[in-house]
């Protein structure tokens, strides 16, 4: 396959700007600290510039790209800390809109919301990863799965499991189990 040459900088802003704020995003829950987001972001984006000559035309960018921000959280402080507790782990959100009608509405909207952020924040690093690149960011399961560089298989069932704990952490909290 040819490989991207023709101004290697102008093709890296056309794949790469587009995806500055989904990769945040995703930093986002994985460090859970904004500060520490954006220099996740900062960082990937460093190294996806430096490693774009390796990378092959009609491959998938978005899948290498959040490859590249995955490691660079699990080489970070907070990343390898996450990372100590993967293997015992292992056995869309939007803001509410404000709604003109009542404030109550506003009020419930805003409590489903953050009820869904803690269902998501208590999955463990594996299973919020995934859970979070297939429903967040609509990935594919394909795209999910070469971005986190497992199989298929496996993002199908981590993804089903997040989902039921997710459920299962909501109706354990609105049926009056904390």
């Amino acid at each position: 396959m040819r490989r991207l040459q023709d101004s290697p900088h102008s093709d890296f802003e056309k794949l790469a700007l587009p995806l500055l704020d989904p990769l945040y995003n995703f930093a986002r829950w994985l460090s859970g600290d904004a500060e520490e987001a954006r220099d996740l972001v900062q960082e990937t984006f460093a190294k996806a510039l430096k490693g774009f000559g390796g990378f092959q035309e009609g491959t998938n960018f978005r899948a290498w790209i959040f490859r590249i921000l995955r490691n660079t959280f699990l080489t970070s402080k907070s990343g390898l800390e996450q990372r100590n507790t993967l293997q015992a782990d292992e056995d869309g959100l939007e803001d509410a809109a404000v709604d003109p009608q009542t404030p109550e509405l506003t009020l419930l909207r805003r409590a489903e919301t953050e009820l869904v952020h803690k269902a998501i924040a208590q999955l463990s690093p594996a299973f919020k990863e995934v859970l979070l690149l297939a429903d967040i960011e609509e990935m594919k399961y394909q795209e999910v799965a070469d971005a986190l560089n497992i199989p298929i298989g496996t993002v199908m069932s981590r993804l089903a499991r997040a989902r039921k704990q997710v459920r299962d952490y909501i109706s354990e909290t609105v049926g009056g189990k904390p």
